[in-house]
């Protein structure tokens, strides 16, 4: 198996997703990382989660994204990992990450449409959850 068909595990698909994000528009920022290890140090989802993990989720990634269908390959993989109750959450995660340098690029939110699309976030939910990203991440 190469590394890209290794099955995730549904906090590996967390952080997969972003990781996606901030790599959306070839510009992974300083906040975004920081926002990723972040989230991954204080969430309960990521009690268990070992942190060393994420350099490999992150090749994971930019391999995937490397390939022409690299993207629905990446959501199959997190669809497969994850289970449905994570799915809002995933996509807050994306939020928050997306808005964690202040600015969001056409890239980034295409990609977050696309989420929302895949993993089936109802609308109103949706914009919810963009919502609260936005007020967390604003500035004075």
């Amino acid at each position: 198996m190469t590394q890209a068909q290794v099955p995730l595990t549904a906090q590996d698909s967390l952080v997969a997703i972003m990781i996606t994000v901030s790599a959306s528009d070839e510009d992974m920022r300083t906040a975004e990382l920081i926002t990723i290890q972040r989230v991954v140090n204080h969430l309960p989802v990521f009690a268990t989660f070992d942190p060393d993990r994420i350099p490999n989720i992150a090749q994971t990634v930019f391999d995937l994204l490397e390939e022409e269908d690299g993207l629905d390959a990446l959501f199959g993989l997190v669809k497969d990992a994850l289970p449905e109750k994570l799915y809002e959450t995933a996509y807050a995660l994306a939020c928050d990450v997306a808005a964690a340098d202040g600015t969001l690029d056409e890239s980034e939110l295409r990609l977050l449409e696309e989420i929302r699309y895949e993993l089936n976030i109802n609308r109103l939910h949706g914009a919810a959850i963009e919502q609260g990203a936005r007020a967390r991440h604003m500035t004075l």
